[in-house]
């Protein structure tokens, strides 16, 4: 497992849909100033996309994790 998911792994569920709500942000952005000027860093863009990514997984595993519990 990457560093990356321990670290979200060890948020709260507000904390991830905070950092989510500022990922979407940056992503905005960054896609932003892309379009207005030459991008000097594209794997920027690819990056913010897997770290959404990354986050909405692990909500996603929490979510089954609870229906799993609740049944």
């Amino acid at each position: 497992m990457s560093q990356k998911m321990q670290e979200l792994r060890s948020l709260s569920d507000d904390q991830l849909v905070d950092n989510l709500r500022e990922a979407v942000k940056d992503l905005f952005g960054v896609r932003f100033r892309a379009a207005a000027e030459k991008n000097n860093a594209p794997s920027s863009l690819r990056e913010m996309r897997k770290r959404i990514a990354r986050i909405k997984t692990l909500q996603r595993e929490r979510q089954l994790a609870k229906e799993k519990v609740g049944s």
